[in-house]
């Protein structure tokens, strides 16, 4: 092909169709580099201009796709195009005039979507007054025609607002008034806890106590003011540039300790995986029940899967109450005895048999960060290598007792394998010593065709035992010999009595002892 000086249509046209040759393609791609003009034509054969501004804004969606009610998006099948929530937050935005972005509200222009859930959207937008990159929560349409809602997001604002603390996401300013209310929060450049989890599984030992050591911080700073924030969990935690630094969001379901719809009962608000057992049942809750959230949130970070799953939330919400969640060591080793000691302490059931505030949780895990960084530095707490000690104590006798129980189980299930086949020894027709050669309990094998009122057959022969009588060649010869023998063959005597229906009743008594083996391997395994 010769030098270009201007692309015909049906080059450009091969070009987009995938049915230039190679060699064209390079000569064709090195011109349209230097051409603006046919760069031009290019873009209008391909599409109209309505397609390519529907395209620039969806190439403008933020790689940071989980916010802090963005955990409904998880759920959701990217491939069927966005959520219908967040086209109906973007028909309702403002025109602008700047066609690179996707909108406007209030002073801010939208440049993209972070995520969506229950409650809402949160977009991407440029502050132009301060030249800054801000998130805004946008109410979904359909509740912003709700009172109750609108209240419940003006609270969230302020909640948010009144705590300062660099673990707790910042309120910038708020607006309930509008068409659609919006609060506008600093932007996290990184993602959340739950999506980082996703992609990795089980975090690092020390990722794990940083990010226990600042949620708890923040959980302390918002306990100061008196609010508890009843959803604590991954999707809620927003990290940035890792674990350096995160902060908590979502105080949508934050109340005040005093709040007097904080004790009403019946009512059960939050993510039914991270609740503490006080939620589930829709008790008061105090700063404590953000604790067992945190102590949950932990669990995850350590194995990568929540402490408490089931198929419903009902059922979910059973076990947060009634069952203690799956020893950590058996599904990750590697987390010391020490850590597991402060998730089993978060995880009590009981507000009393936690720690007391989730500052005194910041000091202990704090410690045990820089324990973990520079063990000979700086030891572990006392109490904590007390338990650790304990712990690998009971993990030795744990293995200890499953090697005697395994030992057991192996005995007895060799036993019953013994009585099985000695049953069916005797009892199967086809067998060498059944049929005509039954033995005697305390005289020699007879034939069913020998008197059985000799003086030494005292026993039962193979009718008693319900086998029918056979008579062939070798049976007959060995019944012979045995006439001929002036003394009887030793006897084969029986560790049972010699009723048919004793046999039985022996091996069904085995079967409690097999069920109280496996019953007790299965406890050590849960339990332990």
């Amino acid at each position: 092909m010769p030098q270009l000086s201007h692309c015909h249509r049906d080059q450009l046209e091969m070009l987009i169709d995938g049915t230039l040759g190679s060699d064209d393609q390079q000569r064709l791609m090195a011109h349209l580099d230097a051409c603006a003009s046919c760069r031009e034509r290019l873009d209008q054969i391909a599409a109209e201009p309505e397609d390519w501004n529907r395209a620039s804004n969806h190439l403008q969606d933020d790689s940071f796709d989980q916010s802090s009610i963005s955990s409904a998006r998880n759920d959701h099948d990217d491939d069927a195009g966005p959520l219908p929530i967040i086209a109906q937050v973007i028909d309702m935005l403002q025109a602008t005039d700047d066609p690179e972005m996707m909108g406007r509200i209030g002073p801010f222009e939208v440049t993209g979507v972070v995520g969506a859930g229950g409650m809402g959207v949160v977009l991407k937008a440029h502050d132009r007054s301060l030249d800054r990159i801000v998130a805004i929560k946008v109410m979904a349409p359909f509740l912003a025609s709700s009172g109750a809602a609108r209240q419940r997001f003006a609270r969230e604002a302020r909640a948010a607002a009144a705590v300062i603390h660099p673990n707790v996401i910042a309120i910038h300013s708020v607006a309930t008034d509008a068409s659609l209310p919006y609060l506008v929060m600093p932007y996290v450049a990184g993602c959340s806890l739950q999506k980082r989890l996703d992609q990795e599984g089980a975090l690092p030992l020390v990722d794990v106590l940083r990010i226990g050591a600042q949620v708890a911080a923040g959980l302390a700073a918002a306990h100061g003011q008196g609010l508890v924030h009843r959803d604590i969990k991954p999707a809620n935690i927003l990290l940035e540039q890792g674990v350096d630094r995160l902060v908590i969001t979502d105080f949508g379901l934050a109340r005040t300790v005093d709040d007097a719809a904080l004790t009403r009962t019946g009512v059960i608000a939050g993510t039914p995986q991270y609740m503490s057992p006080e939620q589930a049942r829709g008790e008061a809750l105090d700063a404590r029940s953000d604790l067992f959230s945190l102590g949950s949130v932990l669990y995850t970070a350590c194995t990568g899967r929540a402490p408490f799953r089931a198929e419903t939330a009902l059922a979910v919400l059973r076990r947060i109450t009634d069952e203690v969640a799956r020893p950590i060591q058996e599904i990750n080793s590697s987390i010391p005895a020490w850590l597991i000691q402060i998730v089993e302490k978060l995880h009590s059931k009981s507000p009393n048999d936690r720690f007391a505030s989730a500052s005194e949780v910041v000091d202990l895990l704090t410690r045990c960060l820089a324990h973990a960084t520079g063990p000979s530095e700086h030891p572990l707490p006392e109490g904590l290598q007390a338990h650790s000690k304990s712990l690998q104590s009971m993990n030795v006798n744990r293995i200890k007792r499953r090697k005697v129980l395994g030992t057991v189980a192996v005995a007895v299930t060799g036993f019953v394998l013994l009585i099985a086949g000695w049953q069916y020894f005797v009892r199967n027709p086809s067998n060498p010593v059944s049929g005509d050669r039954a033995n005697s309990k305390q005289g020699p094998l007879v034939s069913s065709d020998v008197d059985a009122s000799r003086g030494d057959n005292e026993g039962y022969n193979v009718m008693e035992l319900g086998s029918p009588s056979r008579s062939d060649e070798i049976g007959t010869e060995i019944t012979q010999s045995n006439l001929r023998r002036s003394e009887p063959m030793p006897q084969l005597s029986l560790p049972w009595s010699a009723e048919s229906t004793t046999l039985f009743q022996w091996n069904d008594s085995l079967a409690p002892v097999l069920k109280h083996i496996e019953q007790s391997l299965r406890t050590l395994n849960t339990n332990d």
